[in-house]
């Protein structure tokens, strides 16, 4: 990087590593992006520099985190698939923050979820949980920002998704009660968040919530009333959805939503204890945006696993 500071983020081209590259671009910074897919389009062009993560090797790992104040790390898997696990993504997170130690950065900006547990019966996060604590016992100053439900950009998954089916479909299946919580919170918010977290000398945990809690099935009627879908909102047994899901997945050669996401919804884990640190309303945001929303099927597994 030409002897001159930079800030790293690891998954820069991914989705919230995506929005804080976007933002430390923005303020004059210089950025390395660690990623595991390096050939992949870089919308930054030569403003940045690409590279691998290296995980298998140490000294090459530390010799890239060399020079740099600060580490942005969106680093996670979503689900585990093939020879991805989440032990596997504990593993790597953890060679990381040694890395970064041994490299001399002085802070690392995690990003974790909200309501991550070590006994949380769902491996997401769990994983995250034991993340958080080897952060806070690094030499590392740290802030922990925990996301709700993130909303926001064209890399976004469920909620785009959720467009698609409502776009192309009669019928959508609400897994019964519906009246699941969710907190949405706009990707750039997260970012800023992350940035601003950065220029405190202080550690801190921080839930990136937005100013609305909705129930699913209440996102779901939101969604099609913005976007004008005569789509039937019917609620079902949760092993019928399981059962729906199975079927979308392999019509789409996709993983759409797992069990344990499923899972999630009913545990009010997508849901802060703490007043909204956001400010953008979904319903806003869906007033620009839901003529384009949902027009294009967005793969989990062609953006990530193969």
């Amino acid at each position: 990087m030409g002897g001159a500071e930079f800030d790293v983020v690891t998954g820069g081209l991914s989705y919230i590593g995506k929005y804080i590259t976007r933002r430390l671009v923005s303020l004059g910074k210089k950025v390395l992006i660690l990623t595991g897919h390096p050939g992949r389009d870089n919308p930054f062009g030569d403003q940045l520099t690409v590279a691998p993560f290296d995980f298998d090797d140490a000294r090459k790992l530390i010799s890239r985190l060399q020079g740099a104040p600060t580490l942005y790390n969106t680093y996670w898997v979503r689900f585990a698939y093939g020879p991805v696990s989440f032990d596997q993504a504990v593993d790597q997170t953890k060679r990381l923050i040694k890395a970064a130690g041994e490299a001399g950065v002085r802070k690392i900006v995690h990003i974790s979820v909200s309501n991550p547990s070590a006994d949380s019966p769902f491996p997401y996060f769990r994983g995250k949980a034991v993340l958080e604590r080897a952060v806070s016992q690094s030499r590392l100053r740290y802030a922990i920002i925990r996301p709700t439900l993130v909303f926001g950009g064209e890399e976004e998954i469920l909620i785009n998704n959720i467009a698609w089916l409502l776009r192309r479909f009669p019928i959508f299946a609400v897994p019964k009660p519906g009246h699941y919580r969710l907190q949405p919170i706009f990707v750039e918010e997260v970012a800023e968040l992350a940035v601003n977290a950065a220029q405190s000398t202080d550690n801190m945990n921080l839930d990136a919530a937005g100013p609305d809690i909705l129930t699913f099935e209440d996102l779901v009627r939101l969604l099609a009333a913005k976007l004008g879908s005569r789509s039937l909102i019917l609620r079902v047994k949760p092993e019928v959805s399981l059962f729906l899901l199975k079927l979308l997945n392999i019509m789409m050669n996709d993983v759409v939503l797992t069990r344990d996401e499923l899972g999630t919804l009913g545990a009010d884990l997508l849901v802060s204890k703490h007043p909204p640190t956001g400010g953008v309303r979904l319903s806003d945001w869906l007033d620009k945006h839901a003529p384009t929303l949902g027009r294009r099927y967005a793969s989990e597994l062609n953006r990530h696993y193969r």
